[in-house]
């Protein structure tokens, strides 16, 4: 386990702005910083945004964004959760937890039930001791050009209020992914 590079506990903090400078900020200059590229996906920026700083360089993030999605018959919302990055030097201190925290103590203010993310299989066992859970059926998502593509990484769902359940049926998000 990673040594403890925190004096103290890291306040969460809410980002006017996320720039391509900020991300890489926190994970360095890369074309594909999330591993993603592969999916060949068009991704929405996020609206909302968390982070930590640690002397005085911004170290993790998490997005929010309201998006359209399709369950069964039913026509909702949910708060997509996206642009999750904590710095290299960084992980195993708690940060994510941290920051997906906060931004979703924020997105029990949006108004949606659920909130929804989309990752990568290596992720799956961190968002589940987060208290996420991965959805057993496929997820279709728009692309540009009116495609309608199945998603390729794990989509994973949270309640934002004690009575939620998610309902049952096909899942479509009526836009491209956050």
């Amino acid at each position: 386990m990673p040594e403890n590079r925190f004096a103290v506990a890291p306040t969460v903090i809410r980002l006017p702005q996320y720039t391509k400078a900020d991300r890489e900020e926190i994970l360095g200059n890369s074309d594909d910083p999330f591993n993603v590229a592969s999916t060949g996906l068009t991704w929405l920026p996020k609206e909302e945004h968390f982070g930590i700083r640690h002397e005085g360089r911004l170290v993790a993030h998490t997005g929010l964004l309201r998006l359209p999605v399709s369950i069964g018959d039913a026509a909702t919302e949910v708060v997509g959760v996206g642009g999750v990055a904590v710095a290299p030097g960084t992980q195993g201190q708690g940060l994510a937890r941290l920051v997906v925290a906060a931004a979703l103590e924020h997105a029990r203010t949006m108004g949606s039930q659920h909130a929804l993310l989309f990752c990568r299989p290596p992720l799956v066992p961190l968002y589940q001791r987060l208290g996420w859970h991965p959805l057993d059926n496929d997820v279709l998502v728009e692309q540009p050009e009116g495609r309608l593509v199945t998603m390729p990484l794990r989509t994973m769902v949270t309640p934002l209020r004690d009575d939620a359940r998610w309902p049952t049926g096909p899942v479509r998000l009526l836009s491209l992914p956050m």
